[in-house]
């Protein structure tokens, strides 16, 4: 299921705080509340076993809200443990735009979404002309070290550009609302310069000069 036309207009939604999921990249979840683990029960038994990650949005009223982009991902891979919780993944296929949430009889979340928007996340792996990896590496390692991070760098450094681009979007200790801004990046290029925009702010402690 890779063309826009097949995707279903109504997906389970799983709102996390700051769990990212990007288009070909894979999510491992831990699935323990009640309501999610109906969630994942229903999700088996549909065609296309699709969940929808989307961020919480903090509003002025206090409401539970979320941003209106989010990720689907299709469940890959799943375990399940004595005690009844799972071990899943989720592998993205497409971002999505939320048009409405869906009130309904399920304990879990559910929202009619929209995938025209993002009929290239359905295509082949990006690439980023533009990325200089002799630049971007020393900052990363001085991010890595400065968060008290540790990697396999000879893999780091052989990844492709998509792959490692969309890894540390997704496991780099940003607060949601900058994963959030990774996530809705147009393109590679974009979320690239998004990411060293914001290690260099980590780096920076938020002003002034650089923390060494």
């Amino acid at each position: 299921m890779t063309r826009i036309k097949d995707f279903p207009d109504l997906i389970s939604v799983f709102p996390l705080p700051g769990a990212l999921l990007l288009p070909r990249a894979r999510l491992p979840l831990h699935i323990f509340e009640p309501r999610y683990i109906a969630m994942l029960e229903d999700c088996m038994k549909t065609p296309h076993r699709l969940i929808g990650m989307v961020q919480p949005r903090n509003v002025p009223d206090g409401s539970d809200r979320w941003h209106s982009i989010g990720c689907a991902g299709r469940l890959t891979a799943f375990s399940e443990t004595e005690d009844g919780r799972y071990m899943i993944t989720l592998t993205g296929i497409s971002r999505f735009r939320v048009r409405q949430e869906v009130a309904g009889f399920t304990p879990y979340r559910r929202a009619e979404v929209e995938w025209s928007d993002f009929a290239r996340d359905c295509g082949a792996a990006e690439t980023d002309l533009g990325f200089d990896r002799e630049e971007f590496f020393p900052l990363l390692e001085r991010f890595f070290t400065h968060h008290a991070l540790s990697t396999d760098w000879s893999s780091l450094k052989e990844a492709d550009d998509e792959m490692l681009i969309n890894s540390l979007s997704m496991l780099c200790p940003f607060e949601p609302d900058e994963k959030q801004a990774l996530l809705e990046a147009p393109s590679l290029a974009t979320r690239r310069e998004t990411l060293v925009t914001l290690m260099q702010f980590a780096l920076h402690g938020g002003e002034g000069e650089a923390m060494q």
